[in-house]
């Protein structure tokens, strides 16, 4: 067997053998952790649970090889390879592309990622009733498979990408509706240390992919936010599998452009990125270091230049976020914002394979900065939108926020903050997340001012909040100045 993309037999067969090794080990791993169940695992014999462990890996492998319906040859022939070794009764690794193609051995087989299976399914009950984690681990090599398969071909389309996290989000559905899957704690959440330019907190590094991703899915709105993320993950998840295998990789930029009014989640998503590229081994510490127009330009001829190097140094092996990086563009003929531009594009470029950055601003200023600039469009080729929260949103924030301060809402307090929430104007600089947490800020300042004048004050007086509370903090106004 020879292919041109590959060129040798050895190869070739090789490349095959991944998807069919780690079917392999999904098939030993589950049925050896689920003969804990007894000697009739899940009402069927081992032999039985084997075959249909392999059943379910093929059809993982087969879904996404025809989810955009591209159906490759090297993702065929690694198909048949791990069909022949399953089951050698009824397919021969000699089964050429064309003639898996004419008997449709594929075709339709996407429609098996649409929904956890019915072998899943009794796992996650298994676990339900024992206690046992059997599901995480079907999970686990679950996506080890649909990754594998995609890393094959060349070529990684956003539909097979797509497809795979719809399905993640399946199967952890289906586990947290029955209660197997432990919640992963959300990380907290880090603060500026100094001036602008100074790195943010990082997190532990201890921290996993999949507690990473759980965070992401946690967050308030943000839904094609989230899809943007996770096919940037995605791609670099295959990208990193095919470089250990020695196989061609992409190129591309990495640098972004994040667009969006204050307080939309731009700082919280690039802190997140951050994690995900050490975790992947695009960076080596992962951390995030914000700075914005007074970090990068200075007021003297030379200054500028160094000034920029030196917050690139402080990203390195980590993520650089330039907020309101338009105003860069925005100075006189003395000013040196052009300066400080040439010489970010210099960076990106020199240290591609050491740092990530990120320009964020909003959307309009940022289309024009990036489109009025060879250099910049070039290196940050892709852009990510992040819109303003809706009302429900904002809500949904103010109540997280009441909860991790210890403070219940009164049975109209929602209400309240609704209508409050609702009635600021939505124009150009809008607040969003800030605002909600600003509310809630001035609530309990409202509360405390409220609790303190009660001679004996109940638990309820001191962590339930009234609909005047809320009602009480004034349009626009300054809280901490009122208070």
């Amino acid at each position: 067997m020879w292919s041109r993309r590959t060129g040798t037999i050895g190869a070739v067969y090789e490349a095959n053998d991944v998807l069919a090794n780690v079917i392999d080990e999904f098939v030993n791993e589950l049925a050896r952790t689920l003969a804990s169940l007894g000697p009739e695992p899940l009402q069927r014999s081992i032999t039985q649970l084997r075959a249909d462990l392999a059943r379910d890996a093929l059809n993982l492998a087969a879904g996404v090889i025809d989810c955009d319906g591209a159906q490759s040859d090297s993702e065929l022939h690694a198909y048949v390879a791990a069909l022949a070794r399953s089951f050698p009764d009824l397919a021969r690794r000699d089964i050429t592309p064309p003639d898996v193609r004419s008997a449709g051995l594929v075709a339709g087989k996407r429609s098996f990622l649409e929904a956890a299976s019915p072998l899943f399914a009794e796992i996650v009950i298994a676990d339900r009733s024992g206690g046992s984690r059997h599901s995480s681990v079907y999970y686990d090599f679950a996506m080890r498979i649909l990754f594998t398969t995609v890393s094959i071909d060349d070529y990684t389309s956003d539909v097979e990408l797509s497809t795979i996290e719809r399905y993640r989000t399946t199967l952890l559905a289906t586990m947290d509706q029955s209660g197997v899957r432990n919640a992963s704690s959300p990380a907290p959440t880090p603060t500026k240390d100094g001036a602008p330019g100074a790195p943010l907190a990082t997190e532990p590094a201890t921290r996993s992919l999949e507690e990473v991703m759980a965070e992401l899915d946690g967050l308030v709105g943000m839904v094609e936010v989230k899809h943007e993320v996770k096919l940037v993950t995605a791609l670099l998840q295959v990208q990193k599998m095919r470089k250990e295998r020695g196989l061609k990789t992409t190129t591309a930029s990495r640098h972004l452009v994040f667009v969006g009014n204050p307080g939309t989640g731009k700082t919280t998503v690039a802190r997140l990125l951050a994690q995900i590229y050490r975790i992947l081994g695009v960076v080596a510490k992962g951390h995030l270091v914000e700075t914005d127009r007074s970090g990068l330009v200075a007021g003297y001829v030379g200054q500028t230049a160094t000034k920029v190097q030196a917050v690139f140094d402080q990203a390195d092996q980590g993520v650089l976020l330039i907020d309101e990086a338009y105003s860069l563009a925005r100075g006189g003929e003395r000013d040196f914002g052009q300066e400080a531009i040439d010489t970010v594009v210099k960076l990106v470029e020199d240290r591609r394979d050491r740092m990530v950055c990120i320009m964020a601003g909003y959307p309009d200023e940022m289309a024009q900065l990036v489109g009025s600039n060879p250099g910049l469009a070039s290196r940050f080729p892709k852009t990510i939108v992040f819109p303003d929260y809706t009302t429900d949103e904002l809500v949904t924030i103010f109540e997280q926020a009441a909860a991790r301060g210890g403070y219940t809402l009164a049975e109209a307090t929602g209400a309240a903050v609704h209508a409050w929430l609702d009635a600021l104007p939505r124009g150009k600089g809008f607040g969003n997340g800030r605002e909600a947490r600003n509310l809630f800020e001035a609530a309990i300042a409202r509360h405390a001012a409220r609790v303190v004048a009660i001679e004996a004050p109940s638990d309820d007086d001191l962590t339930v909040l009234l609909p005047a509370d809320v009602a009480g903090v004034e349009t626009g106004s300054d809280w901490r100045r009122d208070r």
